[in-house]
């Protein structure tokens, strides 16, 4: 892999991978791992789904009373990483973490299949609970309040955007001699590429 054979703009270029590994068939190509820390520093990691790739960035959604919605509010940085496998690709990427606006967050929580939304209102992410069945009458209750499909999106639950600081392309090559190239946001907002040693 070349620097020219890469898009100028680490954006499009993911994009182009993102399409190549739904194309390929994978399960779940928008899984990505999301890493964050806690004030003190302590990280932690688990996987989500990409919701969105626009130029500001990379999208997804949670509760922001969630673990990872505490470790945002208090440390707004995260990192995220996409492996396909089958392809030998993986993409790395970090940067600053904001919430998206209270409209986006409205749009896409009722583009959301009714359980999906039901189940939002349901569950208060990451907090102990006593069983399951507690968490089975919390959502027949709320099934109860919202016969109809006019589900509100509560306020503790809406997206995050992490906009890149960097982002590197990693292609897997025979005798792990991978290639490595990777975009860093200049403070005029230009990318510069480099090819990292594998």
């Amino acid at each position: 892999m070349k620097k020219a054979d890469l898009d100028a703009d680490p954006i499009v270029q993911f994009t182009i991978w993102l399409q190549q590994a739904v194309e390929a068939g994978l399960p779940e190509p928008t899984a990505m791992t999301l890493a964050t820390a806690s004030a003190d520093g302590v990280p932690a990691a688990r996987m989500v789904l990409l919701k969105g790739c626009d130029p500001r960035g990379f999208i997804f959604f949670s509760n922001y009373e969630s673990a990872k919605g505490h470790d945002l509010a208090a440390n707004p940085r995260a990192a995220l990483v996409f492996f396909w496998a089958p392809l030998e690709r993986q993409v790395r990427v970090a940067g600053d973490v904001s919430r998206l606006s209270p409209e986006e967050s409205d749009a896409y929580f009722a583009s959301r299949p009714r359980g999906s939304r039901l189940g939002a209102l349901a569950s208060r992410q990451s907090s102990v609970i006593p069983n399951r069945e507690a968490l089975e009458r919390r959502l027949a209750e709320v099934e109860t309040l919202y016969p109809s499909d006019a589900i509100p999106r509560p306020a503790y639950w809406g997206g995050f955007l992490v906009a890149p600081r960097w982002i590197e392309f990693w292609q897997g090559r025979p005798s792990r001699l991978h290639d490595r190239l990777r975009y860093t946001r200049q403070p005029d907002e230009a990318w510069t590429v480099e090819r990292l040693a594998p």
